[in-house]
Order: C-alpha cells, then structure tokens, then sequence
C-alpha cells in the first residue's frame, strides 16, 4: 500500500481466497460473541484472555512492568506486580472492546458510553473551531473513538493500513462506524487542512515514536522521554484549539468520555520543546484517571537522546 491511501477499501472476491479465512473465522467468531453474550460475561471473557498474555507474552509483561518501575518508583514490588497483573487483565479485555467498538449496532453501544464532561469540546464543535483532540492509549482506545462519532462529534483519525486486505477491509469498516473518517498517518497536510476547515481530529502524543520530529522532555518520573513535537506542528500550522480528553472503562462497565478543556490559549505551541513538555503533563493526567487501563506494554521509554547509547532501561 502507498503513502497516499486513505480510501475506503472495496470488497472483491479475492478477499475470499484460502489464505484470507483465518481473518474472516477469527473476526467473525470476534463479532458473533460480543453480539451474543451480555457485557457481564464479555467482562469477564476479556478479563481471563489477559491471563493468557500473561502466559505467552513474557517479554511483553517485563516490558510492563519495567516501564511502572521507571514511571512509579515509588512503588513497591508488590504494588508493581499487582498493577502490571490488573494492566494484563484489561489488556485481554481490550480485545473485546475492540469487537464492541467495531461490531455492536449504534444502539446498544450508546447505552454503554457517559457523557461525563464535554461542555466545552461541544461549545468548540457548535463554533465550527477545529479541534485537536488529544487522547492517550488506552486500552479501550477503539471505544473512545467511536463514542465520540456516537455522540455526535465524529471526527477524523490517524491510520496504518494493514498489509492483509482482508484485515484491513474489516478494520477500515470497524473504525469508520457513525461517519469517522481516516487520515494516512504521515499525511501532516491533510490534518493540517481538515483542522482549518474546523474538524475534530484524533490524535495520540503519549508514546515513543522515535528521533524524527521528536524532543526529550519529562513523563512521569523520567526525565528524558522521546515525545513528539507532532502537536505543536499541528497546532502551530493549523490554529486550533487543543482538548486532551480520554476514555475508560468505569467500575460499573460503562465508559466515561471525559474532555473538559481547551489548553490551546497556554500552550507554547511555537516551542517545540516547551509544547511537548507541557503537553506530557496532561497526558500524565488523562493515564492517572485509570493507569492500568494504559498501554504499558509498549516501550514507552526505548529512545535516548543519544542514540549512540546502549539504553539501559530495559535491560
């Protein structure tokens, strides 16, 4: 696929060849139990798979619970191996809501998302203000976004194509549900553009995304984290306003939306690293709503500024 797809990609019968049917079995089995089971088994379905991560995903769990050490250090052991074993359950949990985000009709998913604080993103939207909503990854993240075109602010989001056309025919489908729209994730003029005509665009700042375009700022306890400078390049271009926002899953099983400010009028927008620093503080806020809902299991800390160096950190 080039770097200029963003359609949406058509069925053909090639989709259906031998090679293709593990997709199409392993997506519809997905799709047939969130639709059948209730959401309190689905809950607990999705809780159990993350004991298999646990299981045969090692290296991933060293990753997590490196990553609470570094960010958390004043934790104890304990306290590490009890929150990186809650992280896994959600992490199973989140293929699930992956399935209800993409699969459940528009009517049984409203009845799962609340509205918590939106006053003002919905004051931005009715004055046709473009909007750069920074989220963060969470696990649920699938959810977040839909809730926001099911409220009735779609928007548009950054996507990677996946190289298997069936896969993908499925996941554009599932991540377009209520007329959310897809932008390549290295098209910065489309952003740009869809930003000035006053959209909402969905955008993620809180992982490593490597040395291009990025500084060493602070996040949590570590105080030479690769962030991207993307926001301020986006911001800066574009003029508009920024609302952090997020979206977890509450201890009834429903999922609160939660974008309550425009940090745009104080944001150091014009210095790149200044913006990532001060960017990285409401990250920090939005995961401390329901850190073990974040995605830990990436290295969020792999990048040095001297690349030169071996990093230690996972080590």
């Amino acid at each position: 696929m080039n770097d200029n797809y963003v359609g949406k990609p058509a069925f053909s019968l090639s989709l259906l060849h031998p090679k293709y049917w593990g997709v199409w079995f392993g997506f519809g089995l997905l799709a047939a139990l969130v639709n059948i089971l209730p959401y309190s088994m689905l809950l607990r379905l999705g809780r159990s798979i993350g004991g298999l991560v646990n299981i045969l995903g090692k290296k991933r769990v060293a990753i997590a619970k490196r990553n609470v050490e570094l960010s958390f250090p004043e934790k104890t052991a304990g306290e590490v191996d009890q929150f990186v074993q809650e992280n896994l359950k959600n992490t199973g949990m989140a293929l699930i809501e992956t399935g209800i985000a993409w699969f459940w009709p528009t009517w049984r998913f409203k009845r799962r998302v609340i509205e918590k604080d939106t006053a003002e993103l919905r004051r931005l939207r009715s004055e046709n203000k473009g909007i750069l909503f920074c989220a963060v990854h969470a696990l649920n993240l699938e959810i977040t976004a839909r809730s926001l075109a099911v409220l009735g602010m779609p928007g548009y989001g950054a996507y990677r194509p996946h190289s298997n056309p069936a896969y993908e025919f499925i996941q554009y489908r599932g991540r377009s549900r209520n007329n959310n729209k897809l932008i390549y994730r290295t098209d910065m003029k489309r952003m740009i553009k869809v930003l000035k005509q006053g959209e909402l665009f969905f955008y993620l700042p809180d992982q490593d995304y490597g040395h291009h375009r990025s500084v060493f700022v602070p996040f949590f306890s570590v105080d030479e984290t690769c962030t991207t400078t993307g926001t301020s390049i986006l911001a800066y271009t574009s003029k508009c306003t920024i609302v952090p926002g997020s979206g977890f899953r509450n201890s009834e099983g429903k999922y609160e939306l939660i974008a309550n400010k425009n940090i745009e009028p104080d944001y150091p927008k014009k210095d790149p690293t200044a913006a990532a620093a001060y960017m990285n503080k409401f990250v920090e806020e939005i995961i401390l709503r329901a850190p073990e809902q974040w995605l830990w299991l990436h290295k969020r800390y792999k990048s040095l500024p001297d690349k030169s160096k071996t990093n230690s950190r996972y080590l």
